[in-house]
């Protein structure tokens, strides 16, 4: 049920075209999960200045890539970026690209004008702006080694630029950026000449990779846990013996342990229970602590995040 003050204050910052209820199942990569309060696309930097000073919860779905969303769903204002938040341009060996354009569609367009740089968001589905705040990458480097600057819309409305070194990056993790801020533009710096075509070549073999030993053909959100320094989530989790185990619809993956699917009719709940068991059995057998990489959104029971 939608709280009338907040259709007021959508209507007074003149957000358009809302919608209330909207089932979150259908925006997430994991395809579970309860509804937005009231879910909207903003199209440029003005409306989201005006939608962050209303003081509204609001919660960026980016391409829901890394979402779990609990089942009670998730109150507020969901949104996702579109329209000038879409762009991107190219300008000698810089790249100024919007925070809800995704990761492969620029990939396209910077080697379609023969540059590259950005190999470490090959195979990473979500957007340009939630590959800063996580700062998404692998072995071939992470975003941070390329980003110059961002553009966000804090909290108040208010739109400031935060370099690199601002950001505070961390593997995974953008410490600098503050809680609730949104990533609207992004500027990073790009290659030129024979390291792109070494870079290519590299991204191939990890897509090859990628796709030999995945789960890709059953919904998840990608890796669950972090990998801790010197090991591999996936392995510890194997060798603790559970994968392929099941709860409800959500499985363990037999094909990678660091994946968690839905199988079908999968809750957030079942998802939860899983992580928390990997997460305890790990700990109780190879004394290691793993950090969730998925980021949990919504209205959760007390207790459940952070992770006890």
């Amino acid at each position: 049920m939608t709280t009338p003050g907040l259709r007021d204050a959508l209507a007074s910052a003149q957000i358009e075209g809302v919608r209330f209820d909207e089932p979150l199942r259908r925006h997430g990569f994991y395809r579970l999960g309860g509804p937005a309060e009231a879910f909207a696309v903003i199209s440029d930097a003005a409306a989201l200045q005006r939608l962050m000073a209303t003081g509204l919860p609001v919660t960026v779905i980016g391409n829901g890539s890394n979402l779990l969303v609990a089942d009670a769903g998730v109150p507020g204002v969901c949104i996702r970026l579109k329209g000038d938040f879409l762009a991107s341009e190219v300008s000698g060996d810089t790249v100024a690209a919007g925070g809800g354009l995704l990761n492969t569609v620029l990939l396209r367009r910077i080697d379609k004008a023969g540059l590259g740089g950005l190999g470490c968001l090959a195979g990473v589905p979500g957007t340009v702006g939630g590959a800063v705040r996580m700062n998404a990458g692998w072995s071939v480097g992470e975003i941070a080694d390329r980003l110059l600057s961002a553009d966000v819309i804090l909290p108040s409305g208010e739109a400031t630029t935060l370099t690199a070194a601002q950001l505070g990056f961390s593997y995974r993790r953008a410490a600098g950026l503050p809680a609730g801020a949104v990533v609207s533009r992004v500027r990073l710096r790009l290659l030129k000449g024979a390291a792109v075509d070494e870079e290519r070549a590299l991204v191939q073999r990890y897509l090859a990779r990628r796709k030999a030993t995945q789960p890709l053909d059953k919904p998840s959100c990608g890796s669950v846990f972090k990998n801790p320094p010197g090991d591999h989530a996936g392995r510890l989790i194997d060798a603790s013996g559970l994968k392929g185990h099941t709860i409800g619809g959500a499985q363990i993956s037999a094909r990678h342990a660091n994946f968690i699917v839905n199988l079908g009719g999968a809750t957030a709940a079942d998802v939860y229970a899983l992580i928390r068991l990997a997460r305890d059995t790990v700990l109780q057998e190879h004394g290691v602590r793993l950090e969730p990489e998925v980021h949990a959104i919504g209205a959760w029971p007390p207790g459940h995040w952070p992770l006890p």
